[in-house]
């Protein structure tokens, strides 16, 4: 349960990122707008992290640990699709 909690906590911001993220770049928005959500979720990661470790300490500071973790993970995929070019692809 101490990975499981944060995870299904992390999943709803997460969805949230990546779809705000697609949906940022099918409307073409710039570059900056659409690492948007990324950036955020990065400075959320950090704050999370630093509030477990510093202020909560100990075995429940851990969760918040998680927590990060899986919201950093929600961002680079949120800048993944942010970034990569989908006309790269070779087409025959």
């Amino acid at each position: 349960m101490m990975m499981e909690g944060p995870f299904l906590v992390a999943v709803i911001p997460g969805l949230f990122i990546i779809l705000l993220t697609w949906w940022f770049r099918k409307r073409k928005l710039s570059l900056f707008v659409r690492l948007l959500p990324s950036i955020m979720a990065i400075c959320a990661s950090f704050v999370s992290f630093y509030y477990g470790y510093v202020e909560v300490r100990g075995f429940e500071g851990a969760a918040y640990g998680f927590l990060a973790f899986f919201l950093l993970c929600y961002s680079v995929v949120g800048y993944l699709i942010a970034t990569i070019n989908p006309r790269l692809k070779n087409h025959r």
